[in-house]
């Protein structure tokens, strides 16, 4: 994936996340904290299955990186820990308020895609909620991340 700044509106929060030399992250991945921060697409994040997989990742979820880190880089990025970011989706309708979770968009079965999103069915799977109604199937969606690290993640609603 390449660079893509996904942000679209609202507050960022932002942090700074140590990164392994060994790590690529792109502008626009879902970053997770493992030791050091962590695109989602690393397949040490996987599960044995999707669903795990996005649980793992939904406790472990720091936000959208808003730099990169190449290989054999080891400075810190920054990292938006909530705000409005227009995230590559299942082609599917998207609801307000609807929980989103990375998905695995490979043929491989093995990692998560660390851009693109996906309905989820509960709050322990999600990185956020979507901000923007899309009645027709799209394939990008707005989504209000919210980091579970620093925010409390994505919440039931009651």
């Amino acid at each position: 994936m390449a660079h893509v700044l996904r942000y679209r509106y609202g507050e960022t929060n932002p942090v700074t996340a140590n990164v392994a030399s060994a790590d690529v992250i792109e502008v626009g991945d879902l970053i997770g904290i493992d030791t050091t921060a962590k695109p989602v697409e690393d397949t040490d994040w996987w599960n044995s299955n999707e669903a795990g997989t996005q649980e793992d990742f939904h406790d472990a979820f720091l936000g959208v990186a808003l730099e990169g880190s190449a290989s054999g880089e080891t400075k810190d990025i920054s990292v938006a820990t909530s705000g409005v970011f227009e995230m590559i989706a299942e082609s599917d309708t998207y609801l307000f308020g609807q929980q989103v979770g990375p998905y695995d968009a490979g043929a491989t079965g093995t990692n998560l895609a660390s851009q693109s999103v996906e309905d989820v069915a509960t709050a322990n799977l999600a990185i956020g909620r979507v901000a923007k109604r899309e009645t027709v199937a799209a394939t990008s969606v707005h989504v209000d991340i919210k980091s579970t690290l620093y925010m409390g993640g994505p919440q039931e609603l009651v």
